[in-house]
């Protein structure tokens, strides 16, 4: 029960990461490191990540995201069903 709100934690995380950069992108202002938001993805938070790229619009075109997100996910349901087969 423990990992499933962590997943939840680390999810909402990613959704409001993205949308606070669409927002600083939008306004010119300082933007949160696309490292950060790639490191977020890749500690659980890619569904959370991958659904408000494009619920915002936001890094869609750039391929780090575009292939890199799916590419996170997909691993980790591999190392899901390993561990928890």
């Amino acid at each position: 029960m423990l990992f499933e709100y962590y997943l939840l934690i680390v999810n909402i995380l990613g959704i409001l990461l993205i949308m606070i950069d669409k927002f600083k992108a939008k306004y010119k202002r300082w933007r949160i490191r696309e490292n950060t938001l790639l490191i977020v993805a890749l500690i659980g938070g890619s569904i959370g990540v991958y659904l408000s790229m494009y619920l915002f619009h936001h890094k869609t075109r750039k391929p780090k995201f575009r292939y890199g997100v799916p590419a996170i996910i997909i691993l980790q349901l591999l190392i899901s069903f390993l561990i928890f087969k």
